[in-house]
C-alpha cells in the first residue's frame, strides 16, 4: 500500500513537469551559451579593433554574419523534433560553438599575416558559431517548453535568461583576469578552456531531463512530419504568424538603441566613457528588475490569471515606447533631463516584455496539431536573430541619415528614439491580437499529458 502511494506521488510530481531545480539546471545551459558568445561578440570584437587595428565594420559584419546564419534555426528545431534526442542537439551545438569560437580567436594570428586569409577563416568560424547557437539554443528552448508545466513557463523563461546574463557577466570578469598580459595565444587558450568547461557543465546539467514525461496541450498529438509539412503547419497557425511578426518588430525596436544610447549620452549629456558605461549598467539593472517582476508574478499568479503574460507583453511594449518618447524629448532638455531614471525605466519595461514574450513562445510552442515545438521555437528564434542582426545597423544608419538631413545631433537622436517608440506601439497592437481568436488558446488553457513511452 505504501509503495502504491509513493508511485502515485511520483506520478503526480511528473505531471507537474520540471522542478525548479531542474529548470535552473537548464538555465545553466543557457548561461553556457552566453559565456562563449560574449567572447566573440565583445572580447574578440575589441581585439580586432584595438590590437589588430581593423576597421570597426569588420567585427560588426562578422557578428552580423552569425546572426544571419541563425535563419537556419527552423531546420535545427525540426531535426530535434523528428530525432530521438534533443539533448544531442543541445550538446552537439555547444561543442560546435566551443570549437568555432576557439577557431575565431585563432584567426587573430592569421590577420597578423594576411588580412584576406584572416577574414576568410573568420567568416567560416563565425558562420559555424551561428550554426552552433541555433542548433543548441533552439533545442534547449524546445526541451524546456515540452518538459515545464504551463504555469511555470514564464518563470522558467526568467530564470534561464537571468542565468544567461549572469553567465555573460561572470565570463567577462574571469576572462578579463586571465587575459592579462594579453597575447593572441592566451586569447585562444582562454576561449578553448571556456568552451570545454561549459560543455562539461551543460552535459551534467541536462543529464536525464529528457527522459522525464512530456507536457503538451490537449490530447496526444501526431509526430512532426517533413520539414516542408512542419513549416506549412506552423505558418498556417494565425497565432504563430502573429507571434513571429510581433517578435521581429519588438526585438527590432529592442535592439535598435544598442549602439545609439551611449553616443547619445556622450554627445548631448557630456558624459565620459566611464559614465556612459555606468549608464548602460543602469539599463541592464532595469532589465534584471523587469525580468524578476515577471518571473515572480508568473510563479505566483499564472494559474489564477492565465492572461498574465499577454498583459506584461502589452504593458512592457507600451512602457518601452513611453520611455523612448522620454528620451526623444530629453534631446531638447539635455543635460538637465533625469537621464538615468529614464534609462532605468526603459530597461525595466524592456525586461518585462522580453521575458514575457519568451514565456509566451514556450506556451504556444505546444499549441500545434503536431508535436513540432522545435520548429516553432526555430521560426521565432530566427525572427529574433534577424531582428538583432538588423537592429544595431538600423539604429546607426537612421542616426547617420538624421544627422546628415538635420545637421543637429539632438534632432537626429530624437528621430531615432521616436521611430523605436512607434515600433513598440505597433508591437503592442499586434500583441493584443495574440490569443484573441482562440478561446482554448494555449495562453488561456493547458493540460499536461504524459507520453505513452518516455523518451530515452
Amino acid at each position: 500500500m505504501l509503495g502504491r502511494q509513493d508511485s502515485n506521488r511520483d506520478a503526480a510530481s511528473d505531471m507537474q513537469g520540471l522542478s525548479w531545480f531542474a529548470i535552473v539546471r537548464l538555465g545553466l545551459v543557457q548561461a553556457s551559451l552566453g559565456s562563449v558568445v560574449v567572447l566573440t561578440n565583445s572580447t574578440l570584437n575589441r581585439v580586432m579593433i584595438v590590437e589588430l587595428a581593423l576597421a570597426a565594420v569588420i567585427p560588426g559584419l562578422l557578428v552580423g554574419l552569425h546572426y544571419g546564419v541563425q535563419i537556419s534555426r527552423p531546420l535545427w528545431g525540426h531535426r530535434s523534433d523528428i530525432g530521438n534526442s534533443r539533448t544531442r542537439w543541445i550538446l552537439g551545438g555547444l561543442a560546435l560553438l566551443g570549437v568555432s569560437g576557439t577557431a575565431a580567436a585563432a584567426t587573430t594570428f592569421l590577420f597578423e599575416i594576411s588580412f584576406a586569409a584572416g577574414l576568410a577563416a573568420a567568416s567560416v568560424a563565425y558562420a559555424l558559431i551561428g550554426v552552433g547557437i541555433g542548433a543548441s539554443g533552439t533545442s534547449l528552448l524546445a526541451l524546456l517548453a515540452t518538459k515545464t508545466a504551463p504555469e511555470r513557463r514564464a518563470s522558467a523563461a526568467t530564470i534561464t535568461w537571468m542565468l544567461m546574463i549572469a553567465g555573460i557577466v561572470a565570463t567577462s570578469i574571469v576572462t578579463g583576469l586571465n587575459l592579462e598580459p594579453y597575447s593572441h595565444l592566451r586569447l585562444v587558450a582562454v576561449t578553448a578552456a571556456t568552451g570545454l568547461v561549459v560543455l562539461v557543465l551543460s552535459a551534467v546539467a541536462v543529464a536525464g531531463i529528457e527522459r522525464r514525461p512530456t507536457l503538451a496541450d490537449g490530447q496526444k498529438r501526431e509526430k512532426a512530419g517533413s520539414f516542408r509539412e512542419s513549416v506549412r503547419e506552423v505558418w498556417s497557425d494565425a497565432e504563430a504568424r502573429l507571434l513571429t511578426v510581433f517578435i521581429f518588430l519588438s526585438m527590432l525596436a529592442y535592439s535598435t538603441q544598442d549602439l545609439v544610447l551611449e553616443p547619445f549620452a556622450g554627445l548631448l549629456f557630456a558624459m565620459s566613457p566611464g559614465e556612459t558605461t555606468r549608464l548602460s549598467g543602469v539599463q541592464h539593472g532595469g532589465v534584471f528588475a523587469g525580468m524578476a517582476v515577471v518571473g515572480i508574478a508568473g510563479a505566483l499568479f499564472s494559474k489564477q490569471r492565465p492572461g498574465l503574460m499577454k498583459m506584461f507583453i502589452v504593458a512592457g511594449c507600451l512602457g518601452s515606447g513611453l520611455a523612448l518618447v522620454g528620451l526623444a524629448v530629453s534631446a531638447s532638455f539635455a543635460p538637465t533631463w533625469p537621464l538615468a531614471a529614464n534609462v532605468f525605466l526603459l530597461g525595466l519595461m524592456n525586461g518585462a516584455f522580453a521575458v514575457a514574450a519568451i514565456g509566451t513562445m514556450m506556451i504556444l510552442a505546444g499549441a500545434g496539431t503536431r508535436a513540432n515545438e522545435g520548429m516553432r521555437m526555430g521560426v521565432w528564434g530566427a525572427a529574433q536573430a534577424i531582428s538583432f542582426g538588423l537592429g544595431g545597423l538600423a539604429g546607426t544608419v537612421a542616426l547617420t541619415l538624421g544627422r546628415w538631413a538635420t545637421a543637429q545631433d539632438s534632432t537626429a537622436f530624437a528621430i531615432v528614439f521616436a521611430l523605436e517608440a512607434v515600433l513598440f506601439l505597433v508591437s503592442a497592437a499586434i500583441a493584443l491580437r495574440i490569443g484573441a481568436g482562440r478561446p482554448s488558446s494555449a495562453l488561456t488553457a493547458a493540460r499536461p499529458v504524459p507520453p505513452a513511452v518516455p523518451a530515452e
